[in-house]
C-alpha cells in the first residue's frame, strides 16, 4: 500500500473556497493510486482568535483548559474537510487526536507524542476512505487532550507519515524553503533540496515554514518532506538526509527571529551551582532557553543573560526573580527590543572565514552585537530588534547573492 500523508496549513484551509481546493488535490493523489492520509490545521485566524477569547477572561488562562479550547479549531477544520472530500464523491471520515490515538506526554500546550496508533488509519486507507486528522493535538494515556505547541500540525504530519512508513506533503502558502523571508529579501531564492540538519537550524532560528520538531522527527526515522503550495502545482522544497543533498553550500539561508527577549542577571555570586539553580527553575517550567552569555567575574560577580521566547518571556522573568532573590544577586533586568539573526549551511563545517566575515558586514552597518551562538552549520548574533530587516538583506547580499555572482563569473 503506498501512502501519502498529506498536511494542509490554516491559509490553505482559510475558508470553504480553499478547503475544497485542498480537497481537489487529495483527488489527484488518490488518482494516482495514492492512499492518502490527511492532517488539518485549525481555519486561517481561528487558534488566534480562541487565544484572544481565553484572555478576555485572563492574562494566565489554564494550560489544560487552554488546550481543551484550542482543540476545537482544528476540529472543526477536519469535520468541514471531510463534508468536503465527500461533496466530492470520495468517502472521508474526519478522526481528532485521541481517535487515531496519538498519545503524548502530560505537558500541556506543548506536549510530545510518545506513541502513534495506525490500525484505525490502517483499516479505513483499506476500506477505501480518507482519514482525515485534526493535526496538533493529542491525548495522554489518562485521556487529558493536549495540544503540541504553535505549527503542531507538522508534527502529526511528519510522525504519522514515520508510522505508517509514508512520505510527507506539507501544503503551505508559500512555495517552498527559501533563502531568506522573501517579505524581507524580494530576490530570496527557492532552495530545492535542503538537509534535515539545514531546516532544523532554520526552523528553530526564524524560518515559520517548518516547526522545529516536525523536522527532528523525520531526521529520527528519515521521512522524506515535499513542502510545497497549496495555490500552485509547481515542485517545492524536498527536506532529505544531508547524503542526498549534492550541493553543501556555504550559506543555505539566512533567518531573522524577533519574537525573542533578553533576561540579564545583574551581579550574580559568581560560584558554582548558581546557574544551575536559575536554569533548572526555568527547565521545570518548561521554559526552553535560546542563547546565554556569562560576563567575566569581577570582585566575586558577574552578570548573565539569557534569551527565551516573546511569548514566555513574563514567566520567565517572574521565575527569575525568585531565583535572583534567593541567591543574593543585584536585579533582574527584560529587554523585549531584540532579535536574533542567523546564517546556516552546510558548507559552514568545511569553510573558514564565515564568522569574521558576518561580524564585518553587521558592524559596517553599524549594528552591535550583545551575544554570539555558534554550532558547525550556523552562526546567530543577538542585535537590536530595529536593524533586524536590514541585517537579514545586507548578510543576504554578501552570503548568497555574491556567492551566486562569483560562480557565475567563474563558470566562462
Amino acid at each position: 500500500m503506498k501512502i501519502l500523508v498529506q498536511k494542509f496549513g490554516g491559509t490553505s484551509v482559510g475558508d470553504l473556497e480553499r478547503i475544497e481546493n485542498a480537497a481537489r488535490k487529495v483527488i489527484k493523489a488518490l488518482e494516482k493510486g495514492y492512499k492518502v492520509v490527511v492532517v488539518s490545521s485549525a481555519m486561517a485566524g481561528e487558534t488566534d482568535s480562541l487565544i484572544n477569547l481565553a484572555r478576555k477572561i485572563t492574562d494566565f488562562p489554564n494550560e489544560r483548559e487552554m488546550d481543551v479550547l484550542l482543540s476545537t479549531g482544528e476540529q472543526k477544520a477536519v469535520a468541514l474537510f471531510a463534508m468536503t472530500l465527500r461533496k466530492l464523491g470520495c468517502p472521508a471520515v474526519s478522526l481528532c487526536g485521541w481517535q487515531v490515538p496519538i498519545v503524548t506526554d502530560k505537558v500541556h500546550t506543548k506536549a510530545r507524542i510518545k506513541k502513534v496508533g495506525t490500525q484505525r488509519i490502517r483499516n479505513l486507507l483499506e476500506e477505501g476512505y480518507v482519514p482525515v486528522v485534526a493535526g496538533f493535538q493529542g491525548v495522554t494515556e489518562d485521556w487529558e487532550i493536549t495540544t503540541l505547541g504553535r505549527g503542531g500540525s507538522d508534527t502529526t504530519a511528519v510522525a504519522l507519515a514515520a508510522a505508517l512508513g509514508a512520505v510527507c506533503e506539507i501544503y503551505t502558502d508559500v512555495p517552498g524553503v527559501f533563502t531568506a523571508d522573501p517579505r524581507i529579501v524580494p530576490n530570496a531564492k527557492k532552495v530545492p533540496y535542503i538537509s534535515y540538519e539545514e531546516m532544523i537550524e532554520l526552523a528553530s532560528l526564524g524560518a515559520k515554514v517548518m516547526q522545529i520538531r516536525s523536522v527532528e522527527f523525520a531526521a529520527r526515522y528519515g521521512v522524506r518532506i515535499h513542502v510545497r503550495s497549496s495555490f500552485s502545482e509547481e515542485e517545492g522544497t524536498w527536506i532529505l538526509p544531508e547524503e542526498e543533498v549534492m550541493e553543501k553550500v556555504v550559506v543555505r539561508g539566512v533567518t531573522v527571529e524577533t519574537k525573542e527577549s533578553r533576561i540579564t542577571v545583574v551581579r550574580v555570586p559568581d560560584r558554582p551551582g548558581i546557574a544551575a539553580k536559575i536554569f533548572k527553575a526555568l527547565g521545570d517550567a518548561h521554559i526552553v532557553v535560546d542563547m546565554i552569555v556569562q560576563n567575566v567575574s569581577h570582585d566575586g560577580y558577574t552578570d548573565m543573560s539569557f534569551t527565551v521566547n516573546r511569548a514566555e518571556a513574563q514567566k520567565a522573568e517572574e521565575i527569575v526573580r525568585k531565583v535572583a532573590k534567593e541567591i543574593g544577586a543585584k536585579e533582574v533586568v527584560r529587554d523585549d527590543r531584540v532579535a536574533k539573526v542567523s546564517i546556516v549551511g552546510l558548507g559552514m563545517r568545511s569553510s573558514y572565514g564565515t564568522a569574521g566575515k558576518m561580524f564585518e558586514v553587521l558592524a559596517r552597518n553599524g549594528i552591535n552585537i550583545m551575544a554570539i551562538s555558534t554550532s558547525e552549520i550556523k552562526i546567530s548574533c543577538l542585535i537590536d530588534e530595529k536593524y533586524a530587516e536590514l541585517a537579514v538583506r545586507e548578510l543576504h547580499e554578501a552570503f548568497i547573492e555574491e556567492e551566486d555572482i562569483e560562480v557565475e563569473k567563474g563558470g566562462g
